[in-house]
């Protein structure tokens, strides 16, 4: 056999393997380290359409309108985190009016479900109501912990974001700047790139930025139409069990449905189980079959949606979940979408067609030698 041929082979896929690897390992780092940077490319990525139309229109200098339009994306976000405020605070003043009677409501619940809870433990042997106290009585200390850690931790992270405000502030005022000089000399940092990168570099930047730009735009899009479905879902379920703040409960709810290592049954399974042993049956099924039903719906529709926005067949996008699930549970799943169709793009651009050709003269000639007609 050609043994120097199937080590080379093996080698260059071996370390195309550990290559893509620290890629992504150091790719992660760089991308922490220079965020403002990052955060500032972001920014003129999306001013720069602006700028362009302005230049050409008005013929006003690049320097000039590039300030102009990061200022009026920055006056665009703070706008919109003041009306947003003006509404939550709106939301929250009309919930704490209510607060009273919606405690009193609460408490007639729990004692509704204290009072539950001691028929059914009566009904029991004693050895059994014995553990049953012992396990309420860990359960009390546990949440007690709980509560004391989570206070604890509240305050640390309170006073490591007051220690971290002057970093967060410098870390601002680069984002501005880099944004600034992004647009403004546009042209000149890509014609220094182009000049000083090989043209197969070029290329292949092309293609991956090409792909980035489909695949997590069209992953993020179609997660926030599933999202909006539920969401939809979730408001009229509300309404039919006549929640209070319905629609915000279904925007929270949903929006946790898109995050990992919650969902839905994060807060409606709990409130069920709440509701049942309070003695509110027909509300605990109400909610239980809410979320059976949402649960259905994001099964249905999400591979369809999903393989949609970034070019994937339904079938070739469940298994990419799947695997994805199987090695890094929730966040493998949400991730490995978009990472399988970036692999899938490469395949298709020829990104691996020499370490593939390679395994695979080599796998055609071992198997040959291994079933070839041997002398006896």
């Amino acid at each position: 056999m050609k043994l120097k041929k199937y080590v080379k082979s093996i080698l260059v896929f071996f370390i195309t393997l550990t290559g893509i690897v620290l890629g992504i390992f150091l790719g992660i780092r760089f991308l922490q380290f220079f965020m403002p940077f990052v955060i500032g490319w972001i920014i003129a990525m999306i001013a720069n359409p602006l700028v362009r139309i302005l230049e050409r229109r008005l013929k006003v200098a690049r320097k000039h309108t590039s300030m102009l339009i990061i200022i009026g994306v920055l006056a665009l976000v703070i706008a919109a985190i003041y009306f947003l405020g003006v509404r939550i605070g709106q939301e929250t003043r009309a919930f704490l009016d209510q607060a009273p009677e919606m405690y009193a409501d609460f408490r007639e619940d729990f004692q509704s479900a204290g009072r539950n809870l001691e028929s059914i433990i009566s009904e029991l042997p004693e050895n059994m109501q014995e553990s049953l106290k012992e396990v309420q009585q860990d359960i009390g200390d546990i949440t007690g912990q709980a509560v004391g850690r989570l206070s604890q931790l509240t305050v640390d992270k309170a006073g490591s974001f007051a220690r971290n405000i002057p970093s967060i502030l410098i870390s601002i005022i680069f984002s501005i700047l880099s944004a600034y000089f992004f647009i403004a000399d546009r042209d000149r940092i890509l014609e220094f790139g182009r000049a000083h990168t090989p043209q197969i570099i070029q290329e292949k930047w092309r293609m991956m930025a090409e792909s980035f730009k489909t695949v997590f735009g069209g992953y993020f899009k179609a997660q926030f139409k599933i999202m909006s479905v539920i969401g939809v879902i979730l408001f009229i379920g509300m309404l039919i069990l006549r929640v209070r703040f319905a629609i915000l409960v279904a925007i929270l709810v949903a929006f946790l449905d898109m995050l990992p290592f919650l969902g839905t049954g994060t807060v409606l399974i709990p409130w069920a189980v709440f509701k049942l042993v309070s003695g509110d049956i027909r509300y605990a099924l109400g909610l239980v079959i809410l979320y059976l039903t949402t649960q259905l719906v994001r099964r249905i529709i999400e591979p369809k949606l999903v393989g949609d926005s970034i070019g994937m067949n339904p079938l070739v996008t469940l298994i990419f979940m799947y695997i994805g699930y199987r090695i890094g549970g929730v966040i493998g799943m949400i991730l490995a979408v978009p990472v399988g169709a970036i692999v899938l793009n490469f395949y298709k651009a020829g990104t691996f067609d020499g370490v593939l050709n390679g395994l695979k003269e080599a796998g055609r000639d071992l198997f040959q030698w291994m079933y070839s007609d041997k002398p006896s």
